[in-house]
């Protein structure tokens, strides 16, 4: 694996987790006010 295609993975390892925690935030606000 070259450095320009072990770059792109990051890149996309990196997106992939933003758009994770940025959902898992929203689900536990929904849940929270599911709740109340």
């Amino acid at each position: 694996m070259d450095y320009e295609e072990h770059n792109k993975t990051y890149n996309g390892f990196i997106k992939f987790t933003k758009y994770t925690t940025i959902l898992v935030i929203l689900i536990l606000i929904f849940l929270l006010l599911f709740i109340y």
